[in-house]
């Protein structure tokens, strides 16, 4: 075995987007050219037998101070970790590659499953399992971080995965009775569904800062979306899906339900003065009912056509397909009409591109361990999961330190000399006030 620096991009990147258990985006030259643009450097590196690949890693170098930095393989390393051999001589290699340019150390979180769980995130214990694997890395000297049920991690250690490579009606049968309805909502409110531009990263973006505003999580910049769609369009890799509603149509249904209920209602009505009204009010009370909510319907709709004459898109979502595999990163969904339920319509499209391309797994990106009701994270991962997949988690991140006296200043000491700085400086300005 031989390992390999500077693998040539075209080829690390066919090795990677090609390997039949751990091709991830992640790992991708597309994302090391995302992150460069964010201060990162990628290396690509590789072990060849007979001159052919049978291992790598994209390593994204963070720069510390004085020359210094540590390492970083998002979802790697790709190879089989069945071949002991391969990964103790890969995991040498690395150490010393980034021993030698003042690394601290490198980190990996490969997207291996640690066991099978049930719904309640509980293992099932006669199902397959990992556990091997994380004493093999142990055994390496790697650090792992701990079974974190949160986002603590550089990744998500659980996901929702939906095997798309089935027939659709299995697909979708899957699907929550609450996910079905929804998408059969959105597709009555006459929801459209189109897969955008590079033109449409202005509208995601809009609604990415709305759901930022609505729910306090996380958001890139706008050049982030931008140049990830950017780079990782050249290969064809990148799909933004756009739900768009339009009020005016909207009300027009409404109105055309509401004046056939009307016309039902004066039917039932003479009918029950006919006879006395037996065995009618039941029927009598559930039309009402019904006339009521699309009376409140048009009400609401039609204030939605006054300020959205033209119509709006109200939901997006970005996903990337690499390999066999897609993942669902980015979504954002407007303020006003989620009456429609467009976002569950947008979500059943791309699943159903996901199959219709030949794509076998489809990764919503992140979900949580912890299901107390007091999580605030819960209303993301019970979203996620009415869309049938397998509740997932993974083995986690492992560290491999290369500099213990340097990892121990910049882990522990500088944070906990932070931490002092900033609690000095609070206080400071409350005497102040």
């Amino acid at each position: 075995m031989e390992f390999v620096t500077a693998v040539p991009t075209a080829e690390f990147n066919t090795f990677v987007e090609n390997h039949p258990t751990k091709s991830h985006f992640l790992q991708s030259p597309f994302w090391g050219e995302t992150s460069r643009h964010r201060g990162l450097v990628p290396h690509y590196l590789g072990v060849r037998e007979k001159g052919k690949l049978i291992a790598a890693a994209m390593l994204l170098e963070k720069k510390l101070p004085f020359g210094y930095g540590h390492f970083y393989a998002p979802r790697g390393f790709v190879l089989d970790y069945s071949n002991d051999s391969l990964l103790e001589f890969f995991t040498r290699c690395v150490g010393d590659y980034v021993r030698k340019r003042k690394g601290l150390y490198f980190k990996i979180d490969p997207d291996i499953k640690l066991h099978r769980i049930d719904k309640d995130a509980r293992p099932i214990t006669d199902g397959e399992n990992n556990y091997r694997l994380v004493e093999k890395l142990l055994s390496l000297g790697y650090r792992h971080f701990g079974y974190n049920k949160n986002f603590e991690a550089s990744q998500p250690r659980y996901t929702f995965r939906i095997k798309t490579d089935d027939d659709w009606p299995e697909i979708e049968k899957r699907f929550s009775a609450s996910t079905r309805q929804r998408i059969r909502k959105a597709m009555q409110y006459g929801v459209e569904v189109k897969i955008g531009t590079a033109e449409d990263v202005k509208t995601f973006y809009r609604l990415t800062a709305a759901t930022e505003r609505r729910k306090n999580i996380f958001q890139h910049e706008y050049e982030f979306y931008t140049r990830f769609y950017e780079i990782f369009d050249q290969g064809g890799h990148v799909k933004l899906f756009l739900g768009r509603a339009y009020p005016a149509e909207i009300v027009k249904k409404i109105e055309s339900e509401l004046a056939r209920c009307l016309a039902d209602l004066a039917k039932l009505e003479q009918k029950a003065a006919a006879n006395g009204g037996r065995n009618l009010q039941k029927q009598l009370d559930q039309l009402n009912r019904q006339i009521a909510k699309l009376e409140e319907n048009k009400r609401l709709f039609t204030a939605y056509s006054d300020k959205y004459p033209e119509g709006v898109t109200v939901s997006a979502q970005m996903i990337v397909f690499y390999g066999d595999k897609g993942w669902v990163l980015y979504a954002g969904n407007h303020d006003d009409l989620t009456e429609t339920f467009a976002n569950y319509l947008v979500y059943c499209e791309h699943i159903k591109y996901a199959h219709e391309h030949g794509i076998k797994y489809y990764d919503q990106f992140g979900t949580v361990g912890d299901l107390r009701q007091d999580n605030p994270l819960l209303g993301l991962h019970e979203f996620k999961k009415k869309f049938g997949g397998e509740y997932t988690e993974f083995i986690g991140e492992f560290t491999y330190v290369t500099n213990s006296p340097l990892y121990f200043v910049f882990t522990v000491l500088v944070p906990f000399y932070r931490k002092i700085v900033n609690l000095l400086l609070r206080r400071r300005k409350k005497d102040e006030v």
